[in-house]
């Protein structure tokens, strides 16, 4: 009578709130569905069961989550947050036959893996860098930008194809800067930016 979901998101850590968040729909879609009378497959009818895995925006705890939620006998996942979560995981999905759907990886090399059973529902890090980098040319008119990344996959992905763009469109990129998703001191960053005097900062 009843079909499991896996849902996988950081839900401890800096970013729970967005995993967290990210959860909470998942549960909603499934309160929502079985309270319209569940899912009717022949003469039978199941309820939705949200099984959820916290994978701590970690890559290892990323595939460590993606075996259990395996292990579950869950049909599908919704997941992960991350993309340096979701790529390592997505393997793990693939062996299994497992269709994942992530909600927010936006790193190319999630979908490029050539993975059957891999999805995603936002665009990815060529398109959403490109229209940055086209924004900053066309409708900020910059001519110089410096760029910061916090070193994730997907910061370093996004900030990458944010300075390729740039670049094509004749943009010159005077810093090249990078912090952790864990610093909140940006002084010495800004203080190398503001010396170069740049149009725009990614």
């Amino acid at each position: 009578g009843q079909i499991k979901i896996g849902h996988v998101a950081p839900l401890t850590g800096g970013i729970a709130h967005l995993g967290k968040d990210n959860e909470n729909g998942a549960k909603l879609a499934a309160k929502e569905i079985n309270a319209a009378g569940g899912i009717k497959l022949g003469d039978q009818t199941f309820d939705i069961v949200i099984v959820g895995e916290d994978d701590k925006a970690d890559p290892k705890e990323g595939t460590l989550a993606a075996q259990k939620i395996v292990d579950s006998g869950a049909v599908a996942v919704v997941g992960h947050l991350n993309s340096g979560t979701s790529i390592p995981a997505s393997k793990i999905y693939s062996d299994a036959s497992m269709t994942q759907i992530s909600p927010s990886a936006t790193n190319p090399k999630l979908t490029e893996q050539g993975f059957k059973t891999t999805f995603r529902v936002v665009a990815n890090d060529n398109q959403q860098g490109g229209v940055l980098a086209n924004y900053a040319h066309d409708a900020l008119k910059a001519k110089t930008m410096a760029i910061v990344d916090d070193r994730t996959a997907y910061g370093q992905g996004l900030a990458d194809v944010v300075e390729k763009v740039a670049k094509e469109k004749g943009i010159k990129v005077v810093a090249r800067e990078f912090a952790t998703d864990k610093t909140t001191d940006f002084n010495a960053i800004l203080t190398k930016i503001r010396a170069t005097k740049p149009d725009v900062i990614m």
